[in-house]
């Protein structure tokens, strides 16, 4: 059982991303798929998530500007990052958890600066 995040880099204010978040070893359709970050210094916290009926949910610093989406298929969830400002920079991290049992695996993260 494997989460990768990859995607992450630096990039100029204003300036865009896309994080991938590949599973392997199990199905994303049975997990609860989330995106958090941790900025240097300070806690891990929620960005944006599926809930069990698909729909997407946000944290209010990236409402608007960030986008969760999902390749069932292909055991894969993306966050389209757009507008991005430096208070964004972070480590960013993949996380599922399984539906009804809880069971919860976390990827080791890929780092997201914005920078001029």
């Amino acid at each position: 059982v494997q989460v990768v995040e990859s995607g992450g880099g630096l990039v100029q204010p204003g300036g865009s991303l896309r994080l991938s978040c590949k599973t392997f070893g199990f199905t994303i359709d049975a997990y609860e798929m989330s995106w958090y970050r941790q900025p240097r210094g300070k806690g891990r916290e929620f960005v944006a998530s599926f809930t069990e009926t698909v729909s997407a949910k946000y944290a209010d610093s990236v409402q608007g500007r960030f986008t969760i989406s999902r390749d069932g298929p292909a055991n894969t969830v993306f966050l389209q990052m757009t507008s991005l400002k430096p208070e964004d920079t972070a480590v960013y991290f993949c996380k599922a958890t399984h539906w009804t049992y809880g069971s919860t695996y976390w990827g080791q993260g890929t780092q997201v600066t914005v920078s001029s």
